[in-house]
């Protein structure tokens, strides 16, 4: 298997810290601020007044990245530095632990269209500026795409597009204007897969699409959709068997991906999961991922004795012996985790 690829995922206005956690600094005055550190010297990333109002804070949760990229294009001289500043940081971050692509979206930037369309383009052609990274282009919206590969000059290599699905088949039209490497969701045309067999059949689909318009089966990155194992036992068995059955049709140049972090939601330890899941997942033919490299890193992944009760407690988990994850979840109070 070729090398393993790390499409960064952090470049995202979902992300969230807590407002209660140890990234939040509050000045004496009240003003909220996300800590950062660049070569030992401590930074803020200052919260606009009209981010207070919002649901997610109000929650108690801060969308930094979507603080970054709002003043980085609406705000003042020193506003816009200081979103600079912290995207920046997040970039060197990223490259430092093994990113090959920077997956950049801002869907949650805002609900009005041309918002989202400006914030794609202030953020592609500011990240080309600062990282020697291709860009992965990210959005549920082909218009959104649309902007953010007209905005990538190519110096760094190919781009990415995220994601091409049944659902929205001319995506693939942009793919080939902009000679984009390409992710195929395993989605049909009416939603999400319910089995190994549907991921394959809507993969097929999608991958027989790219070929016959010409783009290269090292250009094709498939998605077989990572859910949550909390949900229901047997979704990652789902994603593991295709994986498989992918590997057999389309053999080694295709790529096979996925949003690693999915498979974790909702449980304690997330880490550990999504470690394992990864070193299951390259066995069965998985060799690239959608992922925080700052948090999984490949060499601690490769070193993880897969025999020990921890080990042991997630591989249950994972391959659809423990349902509701009821063992692993007793096993975290109990403290055996």
């Amino acid at each position: 298997m070729s090398k393993f690829i790390i499409i960064g995922e952090n470049i995202h206005t979902t992300r969230i810290v807590k407002r209660s956690g140890k990234k939040v600094h509050v000045f004496k005055d009240g003003l909220e601020a996300v800590k950062y550190f660049v070569d030992g010297e401590e930074r803020y990333l200052k919260v606009p007044e009209h981010f207070t109002k919002t649901q997610p804070y109000q929650l108690g949760n801060l969308k930094h990245f979507m603080i970054a990229v709002w003043k980085g294009l609406n705000g003042n001289l020193s506003e816009s530095q200081e979103g600079v500043d912290y995207i920046t940081y997040e970039i060197k971050r990223q490259e430092k632990f093994g990113a090959d692509y920077l997956d950049l979206n801002v869907d949650e930037v805002s609900h009005r269209l041309n918002e989202q369309k400006s914030s794609m383009k202030w953020l592609v052609e500011t990240v080309q500026e600062i990282s020697n990274k291709p860009l992965s282009i990210d959005s549920s919206n082909p218009e959104i795409i649309k902007v953010g590969l007209s905005s990538y000059k190519g110096f760094q290599g190919k781009v990415l597009l995220n994601s091409l699905a049944l659902e929205r088949p001319e995506t693939l039209s942009l793919a080939l204007d902009y000679d984009a490497r390409v992710i195929v969701s395993a989605a049909s045309e009416s939603g999400m897969p319910n089995s190994s067999d549907e991921r394959v059949k809507n993969i097929i689909k999608l991958v027989d699409m790219c070929l016959k318009k010409g783009i290269k089966i090292e250009d094709i990155f498939i998605d077989p959709l990572i859910f949550p194992v909390s949900v229901n036992a047997n979704y990652v068995k789902h994603v593991f068997d295709a994986i498989e059955d992918i590997r057999k049709i389309f053999g080694d140049k295709i790529n096979i991906t996925g949003g690693i972090s999915n498979v974790s939601f909702g449980l304690p330890k997330r880490k550990m999961i999504n470690q394992i899941f990864v070193k299951l997942g390259i066995d069965k033919g998985l060799n690239s991922g959608i992922i925080d490299p700052t948090q999984l890193i490949l060499k601690e992944i490769n070193s993880i004795d897969m025999n020990t009760k921890q080990s042991q407690l997630v591989q249950n988990l994972l391959l659809g012996e423990d349902e509701y994850a009821m063992e692993y979840i007793s096993a975290y109070r109990s403290g055996d985790l």
